[in-house]
C-alpha cells in the first residue's frame, strides 16, 4: 500500500498552521506543521516531505531562506511560499529559485491544491 504524500507546513502563526493542516488533510494528504524553520530542519519529517508550504515572513529564518538552506543541504523539496505581504522582489526571486508557487494570503482552496499537485508532479 502506497503512503499518502507528506506535506510539511512551516508558519509562525498557529492559526495558519492549524488551518492549513486541516485543509491539507481534508485533501487526502498527510500533514505535519512546524512553528519555525529550525524546527522543521531538525525534524525527521524533513526526509519524507513530498512538498513544503512555508510562510515568507517568519522570525529567525524566512521561508525564502529556508528554501535556500534546503537546496544547499541537497534536500530539493518542492516548495510553496505563502505570504500576507506579497511584493514583486520576492515574487521574482521565487520564480528564479525553483519555488513551485508563491501565494498571497488569503488564498483559496483550489489555489493551494493546484500548487500542491504541481509540487508533487515536479518530484
Amino acid at each position: 500500500m502506497q503512503k499518502r504524500p507528506m506535506i510539511s507546513i512551516v508558519d509562525d502563526d498557529k492559526a495558519v498552521r492549524e488551518g492549513l493542516t486541516d485543509l491539507v488533510e481534508s485533501m487526502g494528504f498527510e500533514a505535519e506543521s512546524y512553528s519555525s524553520a529550525s524546527d522543521f530542519l531538525k525534524s525527521a519529517d524533513r526526509r519524507i516531505t513530498s512538498c513544503l508550504i512555508a510562510d515568507v515572513q517568519m522570525p529567525e529564518m524566512t521561508g525564502l531562506e529556508l528554501h535556500d538552506c534546503l537546496v544547499k543541504l541537497g534536500d530539493i523539496i518542492p516548495t510553496i511560499l505563502i505570504t500576507a505581504f506579497p511584493n514583486d522582489r520576492d515574487r521574482k526571486w521565487t520564480a528564479r529559485s525553483g519555488v513551485i508557487c508563491y501565494l498571497a494570503k488569503p488564498f483559496n482552496d483550489d489555489g493551494i491544491f493546484a500548487c500542491i499537485r504541481s509540487a508533487l508532479e515536479s518530484r
